[in-house]
């Protein structure tokens, strides 16, 4: 499948303090009827957002803002923990988040995120704490330097993305555009292995 790359984001953030954002928060389980990612955007933190008549609420952090300008979500720790719904990554990369940021992020999380061209950034303490303090922080993310930068002192912090993902966001592609990129040199390797 064919994904925006990522290479360079540049992002205001907007921040969810919460610990142990699970998946059923990110996307309910009644929104789990579909096998495409198309619209869950409108259903990302659904409970959130709407109060019990499906009107929006005025106290959600997610309300207000403009989905181009605000790409980045940082959130509390141990984000995305629970159950392994790809419909998380789908529903938050379909609002308009490009990355996610926290000092600790679920593993099968994750790995479903970068899966589906969302970037979940781990970062150390002191820079999770910096950024949970600041909403509406621009700040700026490089996958091809593993950096984050923001602030007017001019903070800058490392971060690490398994490398096969890393290439693959690099390259705009999921694991299996990957192996369909490299398709010629699969068969050209296969038809060589006949003539042995």
């Amino acid at each position: 499948m064919s994904l925006e790359p990522i290479q360079k984001l540049t992002s205001r953030t907007i921040v969810m303090r919460q610990e142990n954002i699970d998946t059923d928060q990110i996307i309910p389980a009644r929104f789990l009827t579909t096998t495409t990612r198309k619209g869950l955007g409108k259903s990302v933190f659904f409970d959130w957002r709407y109060n019990a008549e499906g009107r929006l609420r005025n106290d959600s952090p997610l309300d207000g803002f403009n989905p181009a300008e605000y790409k980045i979500l940082v959130a509390g720790s141990n984000f995305g923990c629970g159950s392994s719904r790809e419909h998380a990554p789908w529903a938050l990369a379909d609002f308009g988040f490009r990355a996610i940021i926290s000092s600790d992020i679920a593993d099968i999380f994750k790995s479903n995120a970068l899966k589906n061209g969302l970037l979940p950034l781990e970062v150390d303490d002191k820079t999770h704490r910096r950024l949970l303090a600041s909403p509406g922080e621009e700040i700026s993310v490089d996958l091809v330097s593993q950096t984050v930068r923001f602030g007017e002192e001019g903070w800058q912090t490392v971060f690490q993305v398994d490398p096969f993902a890393r290439r693959c966001m690099l390259d705009g592609v999921d694991p299996l555009g990957h192996l369909l990129n490299q398709l010629a040199v699969i068969e050209k390797y296969e038809e060589d292995r006949r003539g042995l």
